[in-house]
């Protein structure tokens, strides 16, 4: 890789780095927390340290020294969501193929320091939601002077899990010109007198102790030899053999040959196919060209692999989808696909966003037009658009296969958080691991009209942070695919559909597909089911069935069950729950069996070309009645203190969790939420003593699939 493209992910290490020397011997293992401090992803050297003392915020860390027992942040860092299994539904379009290209990933998520654990107070962060185009996410960073070996950090692992997609961590050996030093790459491949490599083992341990799926090796130390590409080919090996053994993966950068030297080489050769046969994938220099990605689809498939194991890299950290790529080189219109693509930092959808253009809202449209092409329908690609876009050329995939199954729309962060359609915090937040599965294909809206805007809004929300808003003038009904499923369907199956209509009169229908569509791009053979007759605005107005909906806003705190509440029958066989200007419609699949192929919703104009505004808050397949609680969590306690800081623990609710809430209670009786995350422990900062309180008492509740809430388990800390 050109070293030129590590500036800013390696400016702040290069600061941080003292001096050139390695120290020598292991460093200490981190001591485990006596005092609140913030947790961090973790990030290692992977023995010796660099001479002098770290900069401000960076620890030095010896991976050769870690313990899972010693460390103190790994319970905020370990994953929770299983990896899980999905499915590729009829392409969108007819240029999405399936079983060829696939998309790796190398993303920036934060700095290799510093880097939180379990999200931040900020809305202004890369949550990534096309999760259904990738095959591979790649934990990027690393840099001389704050450590070269990441391991992500659970949000993202827990998000990019509920969507099917394995995360590696990194391991980053950098150019001399960035600080890089040989002896860190002989310190990673050293054996022990049996002669195996101890550090390969350590990086399957962590892996297997944080929850992620394997490591992306990137050595890019030059003034190496052939003993020490020896060396680090047989590292690469040990590492594969004991990773398959876990169910982990490891992935090559085009960069060290079997000499030990460093030379890009943009291709699969005899230079660096030794790598690649003993890893499960490569990465490929951007220097590659048509000619030598061709040879090396050849050659791969003379090997025996498959050509899809070789990542075309393609450099988005500068342009983003304003990058020139030759993509026939790579996934040619009419003719099989050469290789994969391997993208280089997309979340410049984020990073090249003004300072006054930032919100949410502007870096999903962003990250779409990234994605899913100019014309923002996967559906319909833009023939003339420059950039090929995921979605023109790789189809889709879905985990939903499974009842019960709820989203709420929650894209990993907010301006605020909701509950109920009530806000419970006016902060602004990040946690990715609290992101729901979200519609793959956004947005595909089907209709003879005018179309209208489909986006993932911030101003309003059922629960989280974020709903679906779909606004502009209805002159014709309008189809919008949410997701393509698998679900099996009962005779007791119902959809739960939460929603809100701010202004104009739509009929609102469930589409429910029970067959795939004919071919790819064809519409799914929809049946549409009732949901109202006419749904006017919602607040202050009637239903047909003389629900009226409830138009003042709750107090800002929280239903202390999060139950869901009683449902008014209606003729019609639905039921409606009113609260905060929302409305919580059930809708019988009567008739339906089967499986479920596709979801979605079709609005009709009531009164002719209406402008409408109306906003999609959840969605929930279940079993009619109503739905267990989960069971509590367990033994709440601090584990550590420090001024108003505090590490608080919980033993897990046994059975399936979503993710768990934290608040605190006060002496009125209220509740202030503190915040929500899928792991067993939390970090509360800058707490303070109310008035007259001499202890400060939390609750912790476990949440379902269903986003129904536990009975809390409780703990009081004294001040």
């Amino acid at each position: 890789m050109n070293p030129t493209r590590r500036t800013v992910l390696l400016a702040a290490g290069a600061a941080a780095l003292t001096t050139a020397g390695p120290t020598t011997g292991n460093a200490a293992a981190a001591p485990r927390a006596t005092t609140a401090t913030p947790p961090y992803a973790a990030y290692w050297y992977p023995d010796s340290l660099p001479a002098g003392s770290p900069g401000p915020g960076i620890t030095w860390r010896s991976l050769k020294s870690w313990r899972a027992a010693d460390d103190p942040d790994l319970a905020f860092n370990a994953a929770t969501v299983p990896l899980a299994a999905r499915f590729t539904p009829t392409p969108a379009n007819p240029t999405a193929r399936t079983g060829q290209a696939r998309v790796q990933a190398l993303v920036s998520f934060g700095p290799t320091s510093a880097n939180p654990s379990q999200g931040s107070a900020t809305a202004d962060y890369y949550a990534l939601t096309h999760w259904a185009y990738l095959d591979e996410l790649v934990f990027w960073g690393g840099s001389a002077g704050e450590g070269l070996i990441l391991a992500p950090n659970a949000p993202v692992v827990d998000a990019a899990h509920r969507h099917g997609v394995p995360v590696l961590g990194n391991v980053f050996l950098p150019p001399a010109a960035y600080g890089g030093q040989l002896q860190w790459t002989r310190d990673l491949v050293q054996q022990d007198a049996t002669g195996h490599y101890p550090l390969a083992a350590q990086l399957v341990a962590v892996a297997a102790a944080y929850g992620f799926d394997g490591w992306f090796l990137n050595a890019e130390t030059g003034g190496g030899n052939t003993a020490l590409g020896t060396a680090v080919l047989g590292f690469v090996k040990e590492l594969k053999t004991l990773a398959a053994a876990k169910g982990q993966r490891v992935t090559w950068y085009d960069a060290m040959t079997v000499n030990g030297t460093v030379s890009w080489q943009g291709a699969l050769t005899s230079q660096n196919q030794a790598f690649f046969q003993a890893a499960d994938t490569m990465f490929v220099d951007f220097r590659w060209s048509a000619a030598s990605l061709a040879s090396s689809g050849t050659k791969a498939d003379r090997l025996g692999r498959s050509r899809y194991d070789l990542w075309a890299g393609v450099d988005v950290e500068s342009n983003g989808s304003g990058t020139y790529v030759d993509w026939d080189a790579i996934v040619p219109a009419g003719k099989p696909h050469v290789t994969s693509i391997g993208f280089y930092r997309p979340e410049w959808t984020r990073n090249q966003l003004p300072a006054d253009r930032r919100a949410p809202g502007d870096f999903h449209a962003a990250d779409d037009r990234f994605w899913t092409g100019r014309s923002m329908d996967p559906s319909r690609p833009d023939p003339g658009d420059p950039w090929r876009a995921p979605a023109v050329s790789v189809a889709d995939r879905s985990t939903v296969t499974s009842v019960p199954f709820a989203t709420v729309f929650n894209t990993g962060h907010g301006l605020r958080w909701y509950e109920e359609g009530a806000v419970v915090s006016d902060s602004p937040w990040n946690h990715l691991g609290l992101q729901d599965r979200l519609p793959s294909r956004r947005w595909v809206v089907r209709t003879a009209g005018t179309r209208p805007t489909v986006a993932f809004d911030f101003a309003d929300a059922w629960r989280g942070g974020s709903s679906v808003l779909v606004a502009g003038e209805l002159d014709q009904p309008v189809v919008l695919d949410l997701y393509a499923t698998r679900l099996p369907l009962a005779v007791n199956t119902v959809v739960d559909l939460t929603f809100r209509s701010e202004s104009g009169g739509v009929n609102v229908e469930l589409a429910v597909a029970t067959a795939p569509p004919s071919g790819p791009g064809a519409t799914p053979p929809y049946r549409y089911l009732a949901v109202n007759s006419v749904n006017t605005r919602a607040v202050g107005q009637t239903t047909s069935g003389g629900t009226r909906v409830n138009s003042g806003q709750a107090e800002a705190r929280v239903n202390s069950g999060h139950r869901p509440s009683p449902l008014t029958p209606r003729a019609d066989g639905t039921g409606v729950n009113p609260v905060n200007s929302w409305q919580t419609v059930t809708i019988p699949l009567t008739g339906l069996s089967g499986t479920a192929h596709a979801l979605g919703i079709r609005l009709t104009p009531t009164g002719g070309a209406t402008p409408v505004r109306w906003r999609l808050g959840g969605l929930a397949v279940r079993p009619d009645g109503t739905p267990a609680a989960p069971a509590a969590p367990s033994a709440a306690r601090v584990t550590a203190a420090g001024g108003g800081d505090l590490r608080l623990a919980w033993n897990p609710a046994p059975g399936p969790v979503r993710h768990y809430t934290l608040h605190r209670l006060l002496a009125d009786g209220t509740r202030r939420f503190l915040g929500a995350t899928g792991q067993r422990a939390w970090f509360a900062a800058g707490l303070r003593p109310e008035q007259g309180e001499p202890a400060a008492r939390f609750e912790v509740r476990a949440v379902g699939e269903l986003y129904n809430a536990s009975a809390p388990v409780t703990v009081t800390h004294p001040w």
